[in-house]
């Protein structure tokens, strides 16, 4: 009896880690395409996209760069650490990348406040006025970012929901696919960021 509830857990698992391989791959999909549409533009608009690339601030995009390749890091660490049967590190440690997520999010917040100060945003009269091809490219800069933010703030929630689940004991040494999965998708806001950062602030 007890072999078989293991037996049943073990491919509770199996699934649980595929499913959350395919819906990454759908996402990386869903960028993939969104890059695959700026890499066009940008290459029929190059002056235009170059001209709209220097509104950015490339020390906020790299500051945040900065934030998510460490936060990548602690939350790999989390996992190390709840499989080790340490739940105060594993909680010490989502909490620091919650807070670095938070730290990007505010970065974000500051940025596209300078931008609309400056009247550029969707539909705005300033945006309007502007040449088609910068036109695209704050189309895009904004799909694009804002999209992954709203991916960092779904990061934040499930983190958020690992750091109550460890403290219950529900997330354990044993039983971590929860955290496993979560970080995997935390590595994929990651990972998107590290595309988007140099296609928007530095290949100009």
């Amino acid at each position: 009896m007890a072999d078989n509830h293991t037996h049943t857990e073990h491919l509770d698992s199996e699934t649980g880690k595929l499913g959350m391989w395919i819906f990454l791959f759908t996402e990386l999909f869903l960028f993939g395409g969104l890059f695959l549409v700026y890499a066009i533009f940008r290459a029929k608009y190059s002056a235009d996209f170059h001209t709209a690339a220097g509104e950015l601030n490339a020390f906020v995009g790299t500051m945040n760069t900065v934030f998510l390749l460490v936060s990548s890091m602690t939350a790999a660490m989390a996992l190390t650490a709840i499989q080790k049967g340490d739940r105060r590190l594993t909680i010490f440690l989502l909490l620091i990348t919650i807070l670095l997520a938070a730290l990007f999010m505010v970065n974000k917040y500051f940025e596209w406040s300078h931008k609309f100060e400056y009247g550029i945003w969707p539909g705005s009269p300033v945006l309007k006025n502007m040449s088609h091809g910068e036109l695209l490219f704050f189309g895009l800069y904004y799909m694009m970012t804002g999209l992954h933010a709203l991916h960092v703030m779904i990061g934040m929630i499930l983190l958020s929901i690992n750091v109550v689940k460890v403290k219950t004991g529900a997330v354990n040494s044993e039983r971590f696919l929860m955290l496993e999965n979560s970080a995997l998708y935390w590595h994929l806001v990651d990972l998107i960021w590290i595309f988007l950062f140099p296609l928007l602030y530095l290949i100009t």
